[in-house]
């Protein structure tokens, strides 16, 4: 599968850093300077890259698991979907969940990308579903083990 790219940053276009990575890394492109992310503050990062994926698939952003734990920077809508008919410019919302100030500098590796297949369900309407054992069980109704 291709997955063609247009890079408008001066960053190396994203890759797969071993073998059996799922994800590959997204950088900030920022060439007007650096961006400061005060605590529980959100932005809009831009990458410079434009991609056109194939039918059936998205791209899915998500948080790098360093930032994450050490800094406390996350993808706010997490994972965030791209979809193949969209041409714009991929970019990443992320949110400072510390208590301190994180500065985003140009070329900073701020997320990861998981290409993915997917399908649209047909969706029908009836009025009711089929039983289950859990049936309507939700949040935590098994309790803890």
């Amino acid at each position: 599968m291709q997955v063609k790219f247009i890079n408008r940053s001066h960053h190396q276009l994203p890759k797969y850093e071993t073998t059996q990575s799922a994800g590959m890394d997204l950088r900030a492109f920022l060439p007007e300077g650096p961006v400061v992310l005060k605590p529980l503050e959100r932005g809009l990062i831009k990458t410079g890259l434009f991609m056109e994926l194939p039918a059936g698939y998205e791209a899915q952003v998500r948080p790098r698991s360093g930032l994450a734990l050490k800094k406390g920077i996350t993808v706010l809508n997490s994972p965030g979907t791209i979809d193949a008919d969209y041409r714009g410019e991929v970019c990443v919302i992320l949110i400072n969940l510390s208590n301190e100030e994180f500065v985003i500098n140009d070329g900073e590796r701020i997320a990861q990308m998981v290409i993915a297949r997917h399908e649209q369900a047909e969706i029908v309407e009836v009025q009711e579903l089929t039983d289950t054992e859990r049936g309507t069980g939700g949040f935590g109704h098994t309790g803890k083990k």
